[in-house]
């Protein structure tokens, strides 16, 4: 949150909410050609407006609050693109988990390493709240395992599938977690989340009342924008992956990316301002977002669709995915972090990325 004024809206992200509706509403359904590119530009503004939009609310309403503004202003926008790409194109049963995964990899791994490598280049050893990392952990691993592996060692569906009674419940057992944590992060323990030296302000003038509705007004119209806007391109993504001949894993992954992508920006600020925990608390929290909010939400949609979700990944993905939660345990542990915890999270994201086109 560390880019965001506080005393004006950029006129760029008020116009582009509005272009992005109009956009959909004329040309949405035109089909695939040049105008494909110009939307997914005009998209991808809109993805870039949206978290500007939750930054100054964030702003408004203070740690830790913020960051669990921008987590699910995030996660909404993920669920949008997941559930859009699933009732407009040809069924993937795999989009779902292959999103998710990915969104746990390069969050885990690419954003948190990039944000330690920032941190600890600037300031050498990087300090946080080891209570507030843990708590993370404490709900992302098992939600984690939960919607990953737990589906391949069941016995009520074939394969990667559950059966209906058990997506259900897994996705009762998620939002318990999230609704379990939110309660920790905003009550009882909201201090482990607050960035250490903390004294309740982070130098940045609080935005008033009527810019944070205005905000907000702008922030649900860019989401909007956003969700009706990858619909009309999802078909024209998935022909773009087919094309090069790349796994369709990859329509996952560039899911991830697009949705990760402003909030990243944000993270790497806050690292680079020796705010680790912020970073930390954007990352992670994002994670643990997108499963429990994300997988109950597309849940529902394919149960009304019909729709079939394959959850389970595979068995050397199981193992890496095992791997990186180690790894993170140590990262996290100690309240402090150094240049090397960065390098390693950063190989573990490119192998993750090369795992993909060499399974």
């Amino acid at each position: 949150m560390a880019g965001a004024p506080t005393d004006r809206i950029p006129p760029h992200t008020i116009a582009l909410p509005v272009l992005g509706v109009a956009a959909w509403l004329v040309f949405g359904k035109a089909g695939l050609g040049p105008l494909a590119a110009v939307l997914a530009a005009v998209l991808l503004g809109n993805v870039l407006s949206a978290v500007h939009h939750a930054e100054i609310v964030a702003l408004r309403v203070g740690e830790p609050y913020g960051t669990l503004v921008l987590a699910l202003a995030v996660t909404v926008i993920e669920a949008g693109l997941i559930i859009s790409l699933m009732l407009g194109g040809d069924p993937n049963p795999g989009l779902m988990r292959d999103s998710v995964h990915a969104a746990v990899m390069l969050v885990m791994h690419g954003l948190a390493g990039v944000c330690i490598v920032v941190a600890s280049w600037r300031h050498r050893d990087a300090e946080f709240r080891v209570e507030g990392a843990n708590s993370f952990l404490a709900v992302l691993i098992p939600m984690a395992t939960l919607v990953l592996i737990y589906p391949n060692h069941v016995l009520g569906a074939p394969g990667p599938y559950l059966s209906w009674t058990q997506l259900t419940f897994v996705s009762l057992a998620c939002l318990a977690l999230y609704a379990g944590f939110l309660f920790i992060q905003t009550n009882w323990h909201r201090d482990y989340f607050l960035p250490v030296g903390y004294e309740g302000h982070d130098g940045h003038a609080r935005p008033s009342a009527r810019m944070a509705l205005a905000c907000f007004a702008l922030m649900c119209l860019a989401l909007f924008s956003v969700v009706m806007l990858a619909k009309s391109l999802g078909p024209a993504l998935e022909e773009g992956v087919q094309a090069v001949g790349a796994p369709m894993a990859v329509v996952g992954v560039i899911i991830a990316a697009i949705v990760l992508m402003p909030e990243s920006a944000a993270a790497v600020r806050a690292a680079a301002a020796n705010r680790l925990q912020s970073s930390i608390n954007l990352a992670l929290g994002s994670a643990v977002a997108c499963i429990g909010l994300t997988v109950p939400a597309v849940a529902v949609v394919a149960y009304w669709a019909g729709q079939p979700l394959a959850l389970g990944i595979s068995a050397s993905q199981s193992v890496l995915l095992g791997l990186s939660f180690a790894v993170a345990i140590i990262t996290y542990g100690t309240g402090r972090t150094n240049l090397l915890c960065g390098v390693v999270h950063l190989v573990l994201a490119v192998t993750y990325v090369f795992s993909i086109f060499a399974p």
